[in-house]
């Protein structure tokens, strides 16, 4: 047992392994900056260009819930059990996505020197 251990150490300290742990580490916090990014600064203001749409509750109706609706927000929509199409939250995923393949081209590409 103790050799299976040894041999798993020798591989996990090797270049490729850490460079790959450090860059998982790194991409999970990029994950995170990028969301903030798009969910508090990004969709306000382009809610605010487009009239006060708020992203995070523009959804559709599928289904109607126990209650009734109009439903106010998404919240309450999910909270009477009704059935939705999250279309603004969607959207703001896209974007987070979009950000990101934005910075990984532009940062991320192999250098041509």
């Amino acid at each position: 047992m103790a050799k299976f251990f040894q041999e798993f150490r020798e591989f996990a300290v090797k270049g490729n392994v850490v460079d790959m742990a450090v860059g998982i580490i790194i991409g999970g916090a990029f994950t995170l900056i990028v969301k903030s990014l798009v969910a508090d600064v990004m969709n306000p203001l382009i809610g605010l260009l487009v009239g006060g749409v708020d992203f995070s509750n523009l959804f559709l109706v599928l289904r109607q819930g126990a209650v009734a609706g109009p439903y106010a927000t998404l919240a309450d929509a999910q909270a009477a059990g009704a059935v939705t199409l999250n279309v603004g939250l969607l959207s703001m995923q896209l974007s987070a996505l979009r950000l990101s393949r934005l910075w990984c081209s532009c940062w991320c590409a192999p250098s041509t020197d």
